[in-house]
């Protein structure tokens, strides 16, 4: 066999996790040699020549290793994936492939525990009946049938995403599905923000940016922000929450902590560059969900900036300066 002959196989592989509805990260090439593993199908064979295997997550990789061994599988180009990375090829790959209904765990033993050494995998019926028909003149045929009993991954997984979205009300009382925040501490964390921090301290303010970990941004408004001098760069790194405090004209820019990104000295220059021509106040504010996490990051926060605690919403921490919670002249 040649690695011409390897690759066509693999590029095949994934073409068909594409087609059964993988996500994209179990569209690569870890996935569909693990496919082609446990349907035990080598370079020179066609699809329909597919035989079930029964494999454990070790085995798979040594077949991998035997049959494709001129595709790299290492970080550095190494014939077989090292023996630590049984975890993620099991993870990663295996588990994702049984969620799709294209595996089957321990149909011999079902109540093995996830740890046992034993367990086993192998293609389901329904899979076999459509993967062995790809490129054939039914291969669409048995596609639909397949997904008339096992729906697209992607598309469980999209709808497990938007059930566990976390809601977000706005100042002015809307609730559009839109602003909505994926699951997450980081969301929770902006949550808080726009409903708790904004109360207590810029009631009746206009969210005029809202970021989100799932996407680029939810609420976005440059029309809004240009009349307060504000040229978003789309290259630039936003804060995730910008609000409008009306009653006193100032833009409160609040970043939302959860692992990294506090407003320091360096933040605070970055920030002012991308709100150079504002007419509003700035005001930097740095939120965390408890006083243990604000303590993880006090050392780098900067002076002249406030900080805002979820646990303890009706409070904040100012650093010196002579006026809290209010934007300084750029002069100074």
């Amino acid at each position: 066999m040649t690695k011409e002959q390897q690759e066509k196989k693999l590029d095949e592989a994934r073409r068909i996790l594409a087609a059964i509805g993988m996500p994209k990260e179990q569209q690569g090439k870890r996935t569909a040699l693990v496919l082609l593993a446990m349907l035990n199908l080598r370079p020179t064979q066609s699809w329909d020549e597919v035989i079930p295997h029964t494999l454990g997550v070790t085995p798979c990789m040594d077949w991998m290793a035997e049959n494709y061994p001129d595709i790299p599988k290492g970080r550095n180009g190494e014939d077989r994936y090292a023996p630590n990375s049984r975890e993620s090829v099991r993870k990663k790959s295996v588990y994702p492939l049984m969620r799709a209904g294209i595996l089957v765990k321990n149909s011999d033993s079902p109540n093995r525990a996830t740890n046992d050494q034993n367990n086993r995998y192998h293609p389901s019926d329904i899979a076999i009946k459509a993967i062995a028909a790809f490129e054939s003149a039914t291969w669409d045929e048995r596609l639909r049938e397949f997904h008339a009993e096992q729906p697209k991954l992607i598309e469980v997984n999209a709808a497990e995403r938007q059930v566990h979205r976390v809601p977000v009300t706005l100042p002015d009382g809307g609730k559009v599905d839109t602003a909505n925040l994926s699951p997450g501490a980081h969301s929770e964390l902006i949550k808080a923000v726009v409903e708790r921090f904004g109360s207590q301290f810029t009631p009746k303010g206009t969210v005029v940016y809202l970021g989100d970990t799932g996407s680029k941004w939810i609420v976005n408004e440059p029309e809004y922000l240009a009349e307060l001098g504000v040229v978003v760069d789309p290259h630039g790194k936003m804060p995730d929450v910008v609000i409008h405090f009306t009653d006193k004209d100032w833009l409160v820019l609040v970043e939302a902590v959860t692992s990294t990104g506090p407003v320091d000295n360096q933040r605070i220059s970055h920030l002012k560059e991308l709100f150079a021509g504002a007419r509003p106040g700035l005001v930097f504010v740095t939120a965390f969900l408890t006083r243990g996490k604000f303590r993880q990051f006090m050392a780098d926060i900067a002076w002249e900036t406030e900080v805002w605690i979820a646990e303890e919403e009706t409070h904040m921490v100012h650093f010196n300066g002579e006026r809290f919670l209010g934007p300084y002249d750029k002069s100074e």
